[in-house]
């Protein structure tokens, strides 16, 4: 590590709240599906910011879109119109097939608009406000309050209660136990279509059919979280697509902005016409002419250079490889996933392995102790994903 790396990461480590423990490298700048250091050295990044740059770095048409906005205008507020937003509007409702749209400037924030759309429609059909929202164990929706305490993992919350009141938490692709949590309280159920952080579940259709019934018998809302898994990763442009069933109300970002901060949660005609009005919530930046200048840009890129297509091409290679591996290596007992959001689930805790990998120029993420995340940018290559089980076998071989 040259001098100049170790005096930023000792600066660092003086100046930010150590609320991460981060790897011993400075990045300096990206090109395709690569990653520099501040000492050049070279990192094959099969993260992608956590599933957020699904176009890779500096892809051309996208960063001239970003350079022309600038030259336009960044910001005004919400008390106006502005271009950018309406044409990002028309163009996710497109792809999504929802109706009205709020964007955010990240995935939290979308979770909690998400949260309080869903006790909006129920305190306007009854008038209570002893709502209960159901939510999965092993999920993840972020890290404010509200998105918080619907996340299933008591280690994040913990330190923090009291969460916001009334949430009950069932089990994935286990519809008994939502059954179990269902009473005339229930206002809404959220789940993540495949969850990231809790360790790459995908929701079974049979699971996701019979919870979207259950919600239309019960005037119950099904929110879903595709903060992670949407924009393309698992093969469709949002995972539920692939199941025949529509959320009443969705949550997005990450790849949505493909670097530019921004969310949104989108909604049904029937949830924004009984919800949400004028003055029950509001965001500064959100939905800014810069923020909204790249959602359309990305979501004219995915249509026009098939980026959806090239997941669908690349994604059975990558789990033929990753199966590879896990045949090969007693300690890797499972791969699962969808798409380019896969996921080999050790016998062991992973974090030296991907402290190898990192030493050898490829960049890997957990999630969970025991599972490596794979959520490269959704333009790689077969050759790539070549490369990466080549350093990640060599990184094996030696434990």
């Amino acid at each position: 590590m040259s001098e100049l790396m170790k005096q930023y990461i000792d600066e660092a480590e003086k100046a930010l709240l150590h609320t991460y423990n981060r790897y011993q490298i400075v990045l300096d700048k990206g090109e395709g599906v690569y990653l520099y250091d501040l000492d050049g050295n070279k990192y094959l990044d099969f993260v992608s910011g956590i599933a957020v740059f699904a176009l890779g770095y500096h892809y051309k048409d996208y960063d001239d879109a970003l350079k022309a906005q600038i030259d336009k205008l960044l910001h005004t507020s919400n008390y106006y119109y502005n271009v950018p937003a309406v044409e990002a509007a028309k163009k996710i409702k497109e792809v999504s097939k929802m109706d009205r749209v709020f964007f955010t400037n990240s995935g939290a924030e979308a979770v909690e608009g998400a949260l309080k759309a869903a006790r909006k429609y129920a305190f306007l059909k009854d008038g209570r406000t002893d709502h209960e929202i159901i939510a999965m164990n092993h999920s993840f929706h972020g890290r404010t309050f509200g998105a918080l305490s619907v996340t299933g993992n008591p280690h994040y919350r913990e330190a923090f209660e009291p969460m916001i009141g009334n949430i009950k938490f069932a089990d994935l692709n286990d519809f008994d136990s939502v059954l179990k949590c269902v009473n005339d309280k229930t206002c809404a159920i959220i789940l993540e279509t495949v969850q990231g952080e809790g360790g790459i579940h995908p929701a079974t259709e049979e699971f996701l059919k019979s919870v979207r019934k259950l919600c239309d018998e019960k005037d119950i809302l099904l929110i879903l979280d595709e903060i992670q898994c949407g924009m393309g990763r698992t093969g469709y442009m949002f995972a539920w697509q692939k199941y025949g069933i529509k959320p009443d109300i969705m949550t997005t970002a990450k790849a949505l902005g493909c670097g530019v901060p921004v969310g949104a949660f989108l909604m049904t005609e029937k949830v924004g016409a009984a919800s949400l009005v004028a003055g029950d919530h509001g965001t500064t930046y959100g939905g800014n002419p810069f923020a909204c200048a790249a959602v359309g840009k990305v979501l004219d890129l995915f249509s026009e250079d098939h980026i959806i297509e090239n997941v669908n091409q690349v994604a059975p290679y990558l789990e033929k490889r990753l199966d590879e591996l896990k045949n090969k290596y007693d300690f890797i007992i499972d791969r699962r996933g969808a798409g380019l959001m896969q996921g080999l689930v050790f016998d062991r805790p992973v974090a030296e392995v991907i402290g190898k990998a990192l030493s050898k120029g490829l960049i890997l993420i957990n999630a969970g102790s025991d599972i490596i995340r794979f959520v490269p940018p959704l333009v790689i290559t077969k050759e790539n994903v070549d490369d990466m089980i080549s350093i990640l076998d060599s990184c094996l071989e030696s434990i």
